[in-house]
């Protein structure tokens, strides 16, 4: 009985620890939308929020795994490449969305990478999904042709935005196919390496687009208004840097270590829903009844499709903005 009364009390744990990531997660797109209210650009906001994420990764990485340096450059064009698309790609896509699109809708255009994932690996095996799989990824278009009011007769679309947020799923599409391309093929990285490295290639990256002068970086002394309250331009960033990407990895990996990854990765889907909750919140930004109908239909869309499918490479494509938590959880085990 006491073996039970602690499995139940471990999977509590781990269920809170997940529901946590992703509320933290989802506060991401909401505080770096208030930096650019402020005057940021979202190369700055990426910024600001990859160097915190690198800072943090390393010194964990360093406590975990102390030779992680050593074998980063052991594997450098993975971690390259790793860092380039999944990280810096994915984020600064993601946040260029958040500037011209409401942030749930830019968070749930990012969330159609699992149906790029089914698609590649339709296209690439000749393995036809299973009707299931075929089913939520249909229900997960439809959801997303109500979010964007395709079906409204007075449809006012922000070609731009739905740009950038595609982008971001494409990117994240890349992160589970190199994730599973890197776990597969023997060569022994750490994924602890792979997450904190490429976490401070992205950082290099994204600062480096901004120094060159190809995407615009500008940082303002500028208040930001959050939750209707004037507040020093430190505080979002503290939050984004701290909350949105410390505490929120830290959350996942203590959350995936105590739960299955399927469920784990089920229960990142909140993630979208707790970013609308907090750009309501934090910034006034209001869902119609039809967009959260869509929201609601995509999240179902996505549930069926991760269901009828238990491959690893859908499995895992339930969160894309959390990083690579699964990996990290299983390296921390290890």
């Amino acid at each position: 009985m006491s073996t039970m009364v602690r499995g139940h009390d471990h999977f509590r744990l781990g269920l809170l620890f997940a529901v946590g990531s992703a509320f933290t997660f989802g506060m991401s797109g909401p505080f770096a939308k208030a930096l650019m209210g402020a005057g940021w650009t979202p190369t700055a906001a990426v910024t600001a929020r990859l160097a915190g994420g690198a800072l943090v990764m390393a010194i964990f990485a360093t406590i975990v795994k102390p030779d992680w340096i050593r074998e980063a450059r052991d594997h450098i064009r993975v971690v390259v490449a790793y860092g380039l698309i999944p990280i810096a790609g994915a984020q600064l896509c993601y946040y260029n969305a958040v500037s011209h699109l409401s942030v749930g809708v830019a968070l749930l255009l990012e969330y159609t990478a699992p149906i790029l994932v089914v698609g590649w690996i339709w296209g690439t095996t000749r393995r036809r999904p299973r009707t299931l799989t075929l089913a939520g990824v249909g229900l997960a278009v439809a959801g997303i042709m109500l979010v964007l009011n395709v079906f409204s007769g007075n449809a006012h679309i922000n070609a731009v935005g739905v740009a950038w947020g595609l982008a971001a799923a494409i990117c994240a599409a890349c992160y589970f196919m190199m994730s599973d391309q890197v776990s597969a093929d023997g060569n022994g990285l750490s994924s602890i390496t792979l997450s904190a490295a490429g976490l401070v290639v992205g950082t290099v990256a994204v600062a480096g687009l901004g120094l060159t002068g190809i995407m615009p970086l500008t940082f303002t002394t500028n208040d930001a208004v959050v939750a209707g309250l004037t507040v020093p331009w430190w505080v979002p960033v503290g939050m984004l840097a701290v909350v949105a990407t410390a505490i929120a990895y830290t959350l996942g990996i203590s959350g995936v270590a105590r739960l299955r990854p399927s469920f784990a990765s089920l229960v990142g889907l909140g993630e979208v829903l707790f970013a609308v909750l907090c750009a309501w919140v934090l910034l006034g930004e209001s869902v119609s009844v039809t967009q959260g109908l869509g929201g609601l239909v995509v999240l179902l869309g996505l549930a069926l499709a991760r269901q009828g499918d238990r491959s690893a490479e859908i499995t895992a494509a339930t969160w894309p903005d959390a990083g690579p938590l699964e990996e990290i959880a299983a390296g921390a085990r290890t």
